[in-house]
């Protein structure tokens, strides 16, 4: 039976769903087990393409490009062909894991000076082609097809093609999204792919977007054109157009027509890059994440922190713990701030950042029964062997309106033999920068609106630097052997949530729907990633389930508190492996349309 005839079907009665206090046994959706594979990701339609390519024979790396294909058809609003990417991955053959990092690259253009003479030393958050970033995700695409996949575009692509093309009925969130979204109500392509009759579609209607299935339709041309060169030959055809060929030439066009800084160069000198992970040990796992342009190595240095405290005597989501949390967060936010970037342009002093030594050190800087106001990264370069570049860090600003939120999408993906592909690709907000390129259906994100305009910063604007950004995964191996993937959108909230998620497997011995399902929280106490990069000092929200007296005693340690709705902070997915058994344990989060399987 197909995951989209089972949508809901294994959704538990809200009114089992865990005490607002103790995680119990009983969760909102059950955990989905099986032996052969596993699949979770943000839409049922995208886990139902990645299923059918692993029944049909292909491995994790084919399906997780049919599943994100699809993923960007139904959930258009967070990602899509638009879309830059960040991958993590485990090839069994190889007992090895991989960074795929698919970050844009500024337009050659786009120079703080530029900005400064033309845009009053702002960049438009994410709304317009010049918050906008190139696409990376097609180029993903690629590496995971021609390095470790076997299968072909024309078979991968066929479900969101088909998607696109015949259409298929709206959800309700995705319905909100057109209908909430302001910023494409100015851009006329946009009106017409997304608002055809005049009014934002109803959810149950069916939508299409026959643009886009054309352009991934030129993908499949270009290859079946290529065959007899051979599958490698072929796969670099579909890829080089769209970033060398006629797709690349419209949207570069379009870009100059319309005021953006994108030129025909900038597309045909793209290329996302296979990259070696950072990782910690962390209680006897090994936590991998992505190590350039990313956010995702904070959730380590955060990790080594909490690793000197005894989260399980502490209790779950007590006073102590979520104190402790927060607060080891925030101190690995301020390194982020100073010290993560495009590793080309920078040099990140990884050596000091994950180390013991400094972890034990920065720990001391935790008050007990204090919360801090203030930004205050580290000096790692005391830990490090040999001397790194040490970047400046501007004061944070206090006062303005980024968003700490984002727009992003996730799917997880374990084939039989156990290759593990964990794919958050984005358009950073909802829409990305709510342009629709020319014909081509599709909408760029707006990741170029993260850059800093600060020269000497790690994350300034530089032509062709790959901005940080909020986007990251986490892989677990246990004693040699892979054991988890995780992700969740969420913004700068990412690390935060995949964070969480992995203390409740790890500390206090939850399932992987339990550790899902599990209260929250979050923190603003950090700049923004979005321009214009403001911090909240203090802040901290936790979901509406967390008790009254626990927050209370966090409002007594200083916590400027927010409650949220009790299911708002999350958009979690992961998949775990039981070594013992064999066994495929995949969770999805019931806060959003999620959708795991497993057989």
């Amino acid at each position: 039976m197909s995951v989209a005839a089972l949508w809901w079907s294994g959704f538990a009665d809200r009114g089992v769903a865990q005490s607002a206090d103790t995680p119990g046994t009983q969760t909102m959706r059950p955990v989905i087990r099986g032996r052969q594979a596993a699949v979770s990701s943000m839409r049922a339609q995208a886990t139902e393409a990645a299923r059918k390519i692993l029944e049909a024979g292909g491995n994790a790396f084919d399906a997780a490009v049919a599943g994100q294909a699809a993923l960007g058809i139904t959930d258009f609003a967070d990602n899509g062909l638009g879309s830059d990417a960040v991958v993590l991955v485990y090839v069994a053959g190889e007992n090895r894991v991989y960074s795929v990092n698919a970050e844009p690259r500024a337009p050659k253009l786009a120079t703080i000076e530029w900005y400064e003479k033309n845009a009053g030393g702002s960049i438009p958050e994410s709304d317009g082609l010049l918050s906008g970033g190139l696409p990376g995700v097609v180029d993903a695409w690629y590496v995971l097809l021609d390095r470790w996949g076997t299968m072909s575009f024309e078979q991968v692509l066929q479900p969101a093609i088909e998607l696109a093309e015949k259409g298929f009925p709206l959800g309700e969130s995705s319905a909100a999204d057109i209908a909430e979204t302001k910023k494409i109500l100015k851009y006329p392509t946009t009106l017409k792919v997304y608002v055809p009759n005049g009014r934002a579609p109803r959810a149950g209607e069916i939508f299409r977007n026959p643009d886009l299935a054309r352009t991934l339709g030129k993908l499949v041309e270009a290859e079946q054109a290529n065959k007899h060169k051979g599958r490698r030959q072929a796969l670099k055809a579909a890829r080089d157009r769209f970033y060398k060929g006629d797709i690349a030439r419209e949207l570069a066009s379009f870009s100059e027509a319309n005021g953006g800084l994108f030129r025909y160069q900038d597309f045909a000198e793209y290329t996302a890059e296979i990259e070696t992970p950072v990782s910690i040990d962390y209680r006897g796992y090994r936590i991998y994440k992505n190590p350039s342009a990313s956010q995702g190595p904070a959730e380590l240095i955060a990790l080594n922190l909490l690793e000197g405290f005894d989260l399980g005597a502490l209790g779950h989501n007590s006073p102590d713990f979520l104190h402790n949390s927060v607060e080891a967060m925030k101190l690995a936010m301020a390194d982020r701030e100073k010290y993560l970037g495009d590793q080309d342009f920078i040099r990140i002093p990884y050596d000091g950042l994950l180390s013991k030594d400094y972890a034990r050190d920065r720990r001391s800087l935790i008050d007990p029964q204090k919360a801090s106001l203030d930004l205050r990264p580290g000096s790692p370069e005391k830990f490090v062997k040999s001397a790194s570049a040490v970047t400046q860090l501007s004061p944070p600003v206090l006062s303005g309106n980024a968003s700490h939120d984002g727009d992003t999408s996730y799917i997880a993906v374990v084939d039989k033999t156990r290759n593990m592909v964990s794919f958050e690709p984005s358009l950073h907000s909802s829409f990305g920068t709510g342009v629709v390129m020319g014909t081509t259906g599709l909408i760029f994100n707006c990741r170029g609106d993260y850059y800093s305009l600060v020269r000497g910063e790690a994350n300034a604007l530089e032509p062709g630097k790959r901005p940080r950004s909020t986007l990251q995964s986490t892989l677990l191996m246990k004693d040699g052997q892979p054991y988890a993937i995780l992700g969740s959108p969420g913004g700068d909230d990412q690390v935060m949530r995949t964070m969480q998620t992995l203390i409740n497997l790890l500390d206090f011995g939850m399932n992987i729907q339990q550790a899902i399902e599990a209260p929250r929280w979050s923190t603003r106490s950090f700049p923004a990633s979005p321009f214009p990069h403001t911090m909240d000092p203090g802040d901290m929200a936790v979901e509406a389930r967390i008790p009254e007296a626990t927050r209370q005693a966090l409002r007594a340690r200083g916590h400027k508190l927010r409650v949220v709705p009790a299911w708002s902070l999350g958009s979690n997915a992961g998949i775990i492996i039981d070594r013992s058994t064999d066994v495929l344990s995949a969770g999805a989060d019931p806060r959003v349309e999620a959708y795991a399987w497993a057989w």
